[in-house]
Protein backbone atom coordinates (compact mmCIF):
# COMPACT_ATOMS: atom_id res chain seq x y z
CA UNK A 1 0.00 0.00 0.00
CA UNK A 2 1.72 3.25 -1.32
CA UNK A 3 1.61 6.28 1.61
CA UNK A 4 0.05 9.13 0.66
CA UNK A 5 1.50 12.57 1.36
CA UNK A 6 -0.21 15.02 3.20
CA UNK A 7 -1.56 17.17 0.61
CA UNK A 8 -2.62 14.06 -1.22
CA UNK A 9 -4.44 13.19 2.32
CA UNK A 10 -5.98 16.71 2.77
CA UNK A 11 -7.06 16.74 -1.03
CA UNK A 12 -9.10 13.56 -0.46
CA UNK A 13 -10.46 14.47 2.29
CA UNK A 14 -12.10 17.62 0.68
CA UNK A 15 -13.71 15.52 -1.73
CA UNK A 16 -15.33 12.85 0.63
CA UNK A 17 -16.38 16.22 2.81
CA UNK A 18 -17.82 17.81 -0.56
CA UNK A 19 -19.72 14.00 -1.36
CA UNK A 20 -21.24 14.23 2.63
CA UNK A 21 -22.23 17.94 2.01
CA UNK A 22 -24.04 17.15 -1.31
CA UNK A 23 -25.74 14.30 0.42
CA UNK A 24 -26.77 16.73 3.01
CA UNK A 25 -25.08 14.12 5.52
CA UNK A 26 -23.63 17.17 7.80
CA UNK A 27 -24.42 15.19 10.58
CA UNK A 28 -21.96 12.90 9.71
CA UNK A 29 -19.21 15.07 8.70
CA UNK A 30 -19.47 16.47 12.38
CA UNK A 31 -19.59 12.86 13.97
CA UNK A 32 -16.56 12.67 11.81
CA UNK A 33 -14.26 15.78 12.34
CA UNK A 34 -15.74 16.14 16.42
CA UNK A 35 -16.42 19.35 17.99
CA UNK A 36 -13.01 19.94 20.03
CA UNK A 37 -11.62 19.54 16.31
CA UNK A 38 -14.38 21.73 14.84
CA UNK A 39 -13.48 24.27 17.45
CA UNK A 40 -9.63 24.14 16.95
CA UNK A 41 -10.19 24.16 13.09
CA UNK A 42 -12.19 27.93 13.35
CA UNK A 43 -9.45 29.30 15.72
CA UNK A 44 -7.34 28.38 13.23
CA UNK A 45 -9.29 30.05 10.54
CA UNK A 46 -9.81 33.13 12.87
CA UNK A 47 -5.65 32.90 13.36
CA UNK A 48 -4.84 32.97 9.51
CA UNK A 49 -6.97 36.84 9.43
CA UNK A 50 -5.66 38.57 12.63
CA UNK A 51 -4.60 42.00 12.08
CA UNK A 52 -1.49 43.31 12.96
CA UNK A 53 -1.74 45.53 15.66
CA UNK A 54 0.13 49.19 15.22
CA UNK A 55 0.70 51.48 18.55
CA UNK A 56 1.22 54.89 17.08
CA UNK A 57 3.36 57.61 19.23
CA UNK A 58 0.43 59.27 20.88
CA UNK A 59 -1.04 55.52 21.61
CA UNK A 60 -3.92 55.01 19.12
CA UNK A 61 -4.29 51.45 18.65
CA UNK A 62 -4.77 50.48 15.24
CA UNK A 63 -5.69 47.26 13.65
CA UNK A 64 -4.06 47.83 10.41
CA UNK A 65 -5.23 45.53 7.98
CA UNK A 66 -8.71 46.04 9.11
CA UNK A 67 -8.42 49.84 9.01
CA UNK A 68 -9.99 50.56 12.54
CA UNK A 69 -9.17 52.10 15.19
CA UNK A 70 -9.67 51.02 18.45
CA UNK A 71 -11.69 53.03 20.75
CA UNK A 72 -10.00 52.82 24.71
CA UNK A 73 -9.66 55.02 27.28
CA UNK A 74 -5.92 55.88 28.48
CA UNK A 75 -6.18 53.84 31.86
CA UNK A 76 -7.86 50.63 29.27
CA UNK A 77 -4.63 51.59 27.00
CA UNK A 78 -2.08 51.47 29.96
CA UNK A 79 -3.75 47.99 31.28
CA UNK A 80 -3.74 46.63 27.62
CA UNK A 81 -0.10 47.99 27.04
CA UNK A 82 1.45 46.18 30.40
CA UNK A 83 -0.14 42.44 29.45
CA UNK A 84 1.00 43.18 26.25
CA UNK A 85 4.54 43.54 27.86
CA UNK A 86 4.04 40.15 29.43
CA UNK A 87 3.33 37.49 27.07
CA UNK A 88 3.55 34.96 30.01
CA UNK A 89 1.35 36.46 31.82
CA UNK A 90 0.31 37.91 34.71
CA UNK A 91 -1.73 36.90 37.97
CA UNK A 92 -4.24 39.61 38.39
CA UNK A 93 -3.78 38.74 42.80
CA UNK A 94 0.04 39.98 41.74
CA UNK A 95 -0.72 43.18 40.09
CA UNK A 96 0.42 45.66 42.50
CA UNK A 97 3.89 43.55 41.90
CA UNK A 98 3.69 45.61 38.97
CA UNK A 99 2.48 48.75 40.28
CA UNK A 100 5.43 51.13 38.76
CA UNK A 101 5.22 49.37 35.32
CA UNK A 102 1.46 50.12 35.01
CA UNK A 103 1.78 53.90 36.60
CA UNK A 104 4.28 54.21 33.82
CA UNK A 105 2.27 53.25 31.16
CA UNK A 106 -0.92 55.27 32.34
CA UNK A 107 1.38 58.78 32.04
CA UNK A 108 2.02 58.19 29.16
CA UNK A 109 -1.49 56.97 27.68
CA UNK A 110 -2.93 60.08 29.47
CA UNK A 111 -0.23 62.82 29.08
CA UNK A 112 -3.34 65.73 30.23
CA UNK A 113 -4.30 63.66 33.26
CA UNK A 114 -3.32 64.85 36.68
CA UNK A 115 -0.56 62.61 38.31
CA UNK A 116 -2.22 62.20 41.64
CA UNK A 117 -5.70 60.49 40.23
CA UNK A 118 -3.21 58.56 37.90
CA UNK A 119 -1.75 56.94 40.86
CA UNK A 120 -4.90 57.15 42.93
CA UNK A 121 -6.48 54.40 39.68
CA UNK A 122 -3.45 52.51 39.87
CA UNK A 123 -3.88 51.74 43.56
CA UNK A 124 -7.28 50.39 42.47
CA UNK A 125 -6.26 48.76 40.07
CA UNK A 126 -3.78 46.50 41.51
CA UNK A 127 -5.71 45.94 44.47
CA UNK A 128 -6.56 42.48 44.95
CA UNK A 129 -10.09 43.38 46.52
CA UNK A 130 -11.16 45.87 44.45
CA UNK A 131 -13.26 44.75 40.72
CA UNK A 132 -11.70 47.74 39.06
CA UNK A 133 -9.05 45.57 36.91
CA UNK A 134 -12.05 42.38 35.73
CA UNK A 135 -13.94 46.18 34.95
CA UNK A 136 -11.28 47.46 32.59
CA UNK A 137 -10.60 43.84 31.04
CA UNK A 138 -14.03 43.81 30.22
CA UNK A 139 -14.27 46.94 28.82
CA UNK A 140 -11.17 45.95 26.51
CA UNK A 141 -12.89 42.69 25.76
CA UNK A 142 -16.17 44.67 24.15
CA UNK A 143 -14.45 47.33 22.54
CA UNK A 144 -12.35 44.27 20.31
CA UNK A 145 -15.83 42.59 20.20
CA UNK A 146 -17.25 45.62 18.93
CA UNK A 147 -14.58 45.16 15.67
CA UNK A 148 -14.67 41.57 15.36
CA UNK A 149 -16.34 38.04 15.51
CA UNK A 150 -15.43 36.35 19.21
CA UNK A 151 -12.59 33.61 17.49
CA UNK A 152 -10.39 36.34 16.16
CA UNK A 153 -11.62 38.65 19.43
CA UNK A 154 -10.12 35.99 21.78
CA UNK A 155 -6.30 36.33 20.15
CA UNK A 156 -6.46 40.61 21.38
CA UNK A 157 -8.28 40.25 24.54
CA UNK A 158 -6.88 39.92 28.28
CA UNK A 159 -8.09 36.38 28.49
CA UNK A 160 -7.62 33.57 31.28
CA UNK A 161 -4.91 30.75 30.98
CA UNK A 162 -4.39 28.51 33.99
CA UNK A 163 -1.25 26.89 33.80
CA UNK A 164 -0.85 23.36 36.20
CA UNK A 165 2.22 23.23 38.47
CA UNK A 166 2.67 19.42 39.67
CA UNK A 167 5.66 19.52 42.83
CA UNK A 168 5.06 18.23 46.84
CA UNK A 169 1.47 19.17 46.17
CA UNK A 170 -1.00 20.43 43.08
CA UNK A 171 -1.70 24.38 42.71
CA UNK A 172 -2.77 26.24 39.60
CA UNK A 173 -1.23 29.81 38.29
CA UNK A 174 -4.56 31.87 36.93
CA UNK A 175 -2.90 34.13 34.50
CA UNK A 176 -4.20 36.94 32.19
CA UNK A 177 -2.84 36.96 28.94
CA UNK A 178 -2.99 38.44 25.66
CA UNK A 179 -2.73 35.58 22.81
CA UNK A 180 -1.94 37.68 19.88
CA UNK A 181 1.17 36.49 18.30
CA UNK A 182 3.89 39.46 19.06
CA UNK A 183 5.00 39.58 15.85
CA UNK A 184 1.55 41.26 14.96
CA UNK A 185 1.85 44.07 17.61
CA UNK A 186 3.54 47.38 15.52
CA UNK A 187 4.84 50.20 17.41
CA UNK A 188 5.56 53.15 14.71
CA UNK A 189 7.82 56.21 15.24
Amino acid sequence: MERLTEEAIASELKRLVGQLAVAGRKDLLLRAIGVPMLEELRIEAARSELSRLVITEDYRFVLSDYHVEVELQPVHKAVYLLFLAHPEGIEFKRLADYREELTGYYLKTARMMDKERIVESVDKLVNPLDNAINEKCSRIKKAFLDLMDEYRASYYIIGSHTKKHIGGRVWYERLKVIMLPRELVVRSK
